[in-house]
């Protein structure tokens, strides 16, 4: 899933020398990709000051990344299987520290989305490459023991992500929260070239190339347009065109992967009713969860005056919730079933969305923002876990990797399209009637979630004699 439950148990105590080696590098490899992915929020408030552009550079840097990541993270697995999953690992992690200095160096707005893209390039290497590293070193209980690790210890990058972030922004440089990237990826690197462990390739592999150039080309035409759109309107000629062509493109990218024959999305997959429904589930749920963690952080620190320290700080109690609430939530809801925990955990989402109205003009975070804060935390937490299951639970195990993929991606498209949208949705400037439009839009979306599960998802919609889906 696109946010990673509770941490786990300590690593396997029969792992030997080289597994070790290898789960610390699936662990640092995959962390500075949640890192970037939760740190830079808190710094857009400092970015826009120090570059310019106000809320469409702000929406750019934090969808540049995702345009690539999410285009490109399905094909990541298949290029791992062609070329090798060390090399590919290797290669995106000089990629991401090169763009994460590029970042940090940028002497403008248009220098920075640049990299940014190339960074979600990078991105996508990491994930899928870390995990197919940890399936082909551990098996039997010893690999489910190495997930939860890696797991957990990714977790830690959603912890420590805005709380570092704000500290770096406001003690040293908002640069700084890019640059620190290069130390886990510069430890990484050393792991590997001490490793000295053969690289694993499969053979036949094939990588959808023309997919993933549809994909990127879709999204990053269609995201341009909801982006600009509050700029120059939409009749502008290059709203219309970008806006078409991203149409278009996606059309194209749907139509080749109901045909191809090693398509980077399997359609197939949305047969089994619970992944289905449940992908649908987290589209909306994913998308006002980006929404929110938007407009929270820019406007505590733009409109409410907060440091960016305490903006980071602002939202730690719903992780504070997840770590120690997510695995109880699993086990209930192997219990009971994911349709209840998937329908009221968005429900109580959206109720915190709504509190959020309490925001004023003369704020006080304990009173007006931290109620609303923790009750979407409570939320979150009864959502998540289930969620998971449900997914991956109706599909077979052995395309359990695609299936999470797949699911990873659509979290992480749904976030592109909700952050673009913001400018619509709070008029072209986050002020305190922007804020509080989009608060009743994240609720709303919610709600939306919370309903489709309740229709949507059953408790015994399991996989049932080797189905195909997952």
């Amino acid at each position: 899933m696109a946010e990673p439950p509770a941490p786990h148990a300590p690593h396997p105590a029969s792992a030997t020398r080289a597994q070790v080696t290898v789960l610390w590098i699936a662990i640092l490899g995959s962390f500075v990709a949640f890192l970037d992915g939760s740190i830079v929020t808190v710094a857009l408030p400092a970015i826009a000051s120090d570059l310019g552009g106000g809320v469409a550079l702000q929406q750019w840097v934090v969808d540049a990344y995702l345009i690539t990541l999410g285009a490109l993270i399905l094909v990541a697995g298949s290029v791992s299987d062609l070329f090798g999953r060390l090399r590919v690992l290797r290669i995106g992690l000089l990629g991401f520290g090169a763009t994460s200095l590029a970042i940090a160096l940028a002497p403008t707005g248009a220098f920075l989305i640049g990299a940014r893209l190339l960074q979600g390039i990078a991105g996508a290497l990491l994930v899928p490459s870390s995990l197919a590293l940890i399936m082909s070193t551990f098996r039997g209980p010893a690999q489910a023991k190495a997930i939860g690790t890696w797991t957990g210890a990714t977790t830690g990058a959603f912890v420590a992500g805005p709380v570092l972030g704000g500290l770096l922004t406001d003690y040293a440089s908002w640069r700084w929260a890019f640059a620190i990237n290069l130390l886990p990826i510069a430890v990484t690197l050393v792991l590997l070239a001490r490793l000295g462990q053969r690289d694993v390739r499969r053979e036949n592999a094939t990588v959808d190339y023309a997919g993933a150039v549809l994909c990127a080309l879709g999204l990053g035409a269609a995201v341009f347009a909801l982006v600009e759109q509050p700029r120059l309107g939409w009749a502008d000629p290059r709203i219309v065109a970008s806006g078409a062509l991203g149409i278009a493109a996606l059309v194209a990218f749907f139509w080749r992967q109901a045909r191809a024959k090693d398509p980077m999305l399997p359609l197939a997959l949305f047969r089994a009713r619970n992944f289905a429904w449940g992908n649908l589930t987290t589209w909306f749920a994913y998308g006002a969860l980006a929404l929110n963690g938007f407009i929270v952080s820019v406007y505590l620190q733009q409109g409410a005056g907060l440091s960016a320290t305490a903006a980071g700080l602002s939202e730690l109690p719903i992780t504070v919730l997840m770590i120690v609430f997510s695995s109880r939530v699993g086990v209930l809801g192997g219990r009971f079933g994911p349709r209840i925990f998937m329908t009221v955990g968005p429900v109580v989402m959206g109720i915190g969305s709504f509190m959020l109205v309490a925001i004023s003009t003369d704020f006080d975070y304990w009173t007006q923002a931290l109620p609303g804060i923790v009750v979407f935390g409570i939320g979150l937490t009864l959502m998540v876990a289930p969620l998971t299951s449900a997914i991956l639970g109706a599909i077979d195990t052995e395309r359990s990797g695609i299936a999470s993929a797949v699911n990873n991606a659509v979290a992480r498209i749904a976030g592109l399209v909700a952050v673009a949208l913001v400018g619509t949705i709070v008029g072209g400037t986050l002020d305190l009637d922007g804020f509080h439009r989009a608060t009743i839009v994240t609720g709303a979306f919610m709600l939306v979630a919370g309903a489709i599960s309740w229709v949507g998802i059953r408790n015994d919609a399991g996989v049932r004699g080797g189905a195909v889906t997952e």
